[in-house]
């Protein structure tokens, strides 16, 4: 046998008792006694609910990792395995430490100790990192079975631990035939020593030896002399654990064909590569559907577009019976085609009929794949004869419809056309589809989640905002609220304007810190608090002290605040700011100004006193109040962002409204990622 290797040397491997399957799922355990008190806890329970050893022995489990809600459960299930003695296993929300509600893949068994005492033990793993493990296991494996490449992995002492089925066809043995022999004795008729020799230098420095070639004889052909390209892999788990050898194994007898077939495992390879890298970079959810599509063309396809079902987007999933409304999110082309003008734009909701392809691949789950198309095929795809005819004219010979699914739910499907490159889909292209879409699919769901999720923040948001001001006595009040872009979680700022007695009025605008449908929530328990608080005739200061209280027992638990009082009587305002970035005060003569207020502590941090400013202010002087989404971003620095907004202030506007709008137009951009709140009084003449 001709070998491209030379000798190599023979040494031992070092091996690192770190970086397990467990060290990954961070598996905490803990037992209890048959009154459900813990009785040992792990360091990896710590670590996955915060609780110290000390402040989670002798305590009853429940009261400690359960809200209350779920008591009557937990503990008929605790019942149930101290009495049955039968596992249980399943999913469950636990309390973390820091006040959070946790999904934990949970599995717990009855104990019994040498005296026959019962306790239950419990162990758990993080339900996310569970999911990745076992998405990440799942492709895997499917690599690996569906590859065309020969591939094996072997343990230090050289002897087969696997074999895919490609190689079980080069070799002529089976899988089991491999397991437990060293190469010698699988293959006898090959040069086992070199092949041995270079495997022991690549445990031992762990570099790579890729495409050697080798020749000789198997059981599949053992009178034909055969070739193969052969690299070697050392395998090591994330704690560099040395695991063993992989070996990937190319037939190369046919040079033209070989060639092909390497190329083609390459450019898939680099595919599933790149596809891991552009797909689901936001959480935008076209942008996702066509991140999808461009990592479709024009390696695997000429045309691609991405369809998902109208229900799954507005939150109702499941097939309907009847026509399928889909609606179309993305379609990506290598040239100008008339396909795309075939397709359904983007946006657009259009209904498929049970006689549509990309129907059969929603409602069966299963890809449809068409490899040469007649008229007949090309109605069945398009949605009408005229997009028949545009298919037709742009020359589309194949076609093929892979379902998105995603947690077991058919989200839709990606479209793929070929109308310049003119092979025909074939199965392998079906596979590499199924792959991408698997991929992708999470991604696209993520979206859509993170897409409802925000709509239902920025509703209850905007629901919980003022909706108008009631001409307070003595002000003309104009305000705006303008969520963050759309791919980013709406925040928690408000703005109120409370009548008070005696003809006073309070204007507050506050930020919670955080986003999202806590950050809204806690917002709307703030402006209530706030408003109750106003109508007992506090002052501003006190105000703030009674709502830093309240914030500490809220999620978010931090707020910036700013508090002002104007009295048209007294011709005064009297304001306090809790962190809050300072008002601005445009004299009816004169040059804005910021109002120099004793910054405070932000509510929630408990402890800092607030102190009371007061400020005169006359007829046809502004008062603006603001949140930083205003003001901040990431490029500038802070002072000269507040200069900017002060000489946009120095021209004044024919009304509040229009100042409203100008500012946000001139210091806001639209891909701006925090929300802002504005809100502008003016003393009436």
């Amino acid at each position: 046998m001709r070998t491209g290797w030379g000798d190599a040397r023979r040494e031992g491997v070092h091996r690192s008792p770190e970086g397990g399957l467990l060290d990954v799922l961070g598996v905490g355990a803990m037992v209890l006694d048959t009154e459900g008190r813990i009785v040992l806890w792990s360091p990896q329970a710590e670590a996955l609910l915060g609780y110290a050893p000390a402040e989670a022995l002798g305590r009853f489990a429940a009261r400690v990792l359960v809200d209350e809600e779920h008591f009557e459960l937990v503990l008929r299930l605790f019942t149930e395995v101290m009495r049955s003695g039968e596992a249980w296993a399943g999913v469950f929300p636990v309390r973390h430490k820091d006040g959070t509600s946790r999904l934990l893949e949970f599995r717990n068994m009855r104990l019994q100790d040498d005296r026959g005492h019962f306790y239950a033990l419990g162990l758990a793993a993080d339900g996310a990192t569970l999911r990745e493990v076992e998405r990440d296991l799942a492709l895997s494996v499917r690599l690996v079975d569906q590859s065309p490449i020969g591939l094996a992995v072997l343990d230090h002492d050289l002897r087969y631990l696997a074999a895919n089925p490609a190689l079980e066809r080069m070799d002529g043995l089976s899988a089991d035939g491999h397991l437990g022999r060293r190469v010698g004795e699988a293959l006898p008729f090959l040069d086992s020593d070199a092949i041995a020799a270079a495997m022991r230098e690549v445990l031992r420095s762990g570099v790579p030896q890729v495409s050697h070639e080798v020749v000789g004889r198997t059981p599949a052909d053992p009178d034909t002399d055969r070739a193969w390209q052969v690299s070697l892999y050392r395998l090591d788990d994330s704690g560099g654990r040395v695991l063993g050898i992989a070996v990937s194994l190319i037939d190369v007898t046919d040079r033209y064909r070989a060639g092909a077939e390497v190329e083609r495992a390459r450019n898939r390879l680099a595919l599933i590569a790149d596809a891991s890298v552009r797909i689901g970079t936001t959480l935008d959810l076209e942008q996702t559907a066509r991140e999808l599509a461009e990592v479709t063309v024009p390696e695997l396809a000429d045309v691609a577009a991405v369809d998902v079902l109208d229900s799954v987007l507005k939150g109702r999933p499941g097939l309907t019976e009847g026509p399928l409304l889909i609606q179309a999110l993305a379609i990506v082309a290598a040239r100008p085609n008339p396909v795309v003008e075939a397709a359904d734009p983007p946006g657009h909701a259009a209904q498929y009929g049970a006689d549509r392809l990309i129907t059969r691949c929603v409602r069966t789950g299963r890809p449809v794949r068409e490899p040469y198309l007649d008229a007949g095929i090309l109605a069945r795809i398009a949605r009408d004869s005229r997009s028949a005819e545009l298919l037709a004219e742009a020359g589309a010979h194949s076609y093929m419809a892979v379902p998105l699914i995603a947690r077991g739910e058919v989200l839709g499907a990606i479209d793929l056309i070929r109308t310049d490159n003119p092979l025909p889909f074939t199965e392998d292209d079906e596979l590499m589809a199924c792959e991408l879409a698997a991929r992708a699919a999470v991604s696209i769901d993520n979206a859509r989640l993170y897409r409802q999720q925000r709509e239902t923040a920025l509703t209850l948001q905007r629901s919980m905002l003022p909706r108008d001001h009631h001409d307070p006595v003595g002000l003309e009040v104009a305000s705006r609220y303008q969520p963050a872009a759309a791919r980013y979680e709406v925040g928690g700022d408000w703005f109120d304007v409370i009548g008070l007695r005696q003809g006073r009025t309070a204007l507050v605008v506050g930020d919670v810190m955080g986003s999202g449908i806590n950050a809204a929530t806690t917002m709307g328990r703030l402006r209530t608090a706030t408003q109750t608080l106003s109508r007992l005739g506090l002052q501003p200061a006190e105000v703030l002290g009674h709502l830093d209280e309240i914030t500490a027992d809220l999620d978010p638990p931090f707020a910036t605040c700013v508090y002002a009082v104007y009295d048209p009587d007294a011709g005064w305002c009297r304001m306090s700011t809790a962190g809050h970035l300072p008002p601005v005060l445009v004299p009816r003569h004169g040059a804005p100004r910021l109002i120099d207020l004793p910054a405070g502590a932000p509510l929630g941090v408990g402890g800092v006193p607030f102190s009371d400013v007061t400020v005169p202010l006359g007829p046809g002087d502004r008062l603006v109040l603001y949140t930083d989404g205003l003001v901040e971003t990431r490029d500038d620095d802070i002072d000269s962002r507040l200069d900017s907004l002060l000489r946009l202030l120095r021209d004044p506007d024919p009304s509040l409204e229009e100042s409203c709008d100008r500012l946000l137009r001139e210091l806001r951009a639209p891909a701006d990622l925090d929300d802002v709140a504005l809100l502008m009084a003016r003393v009436r003449g």
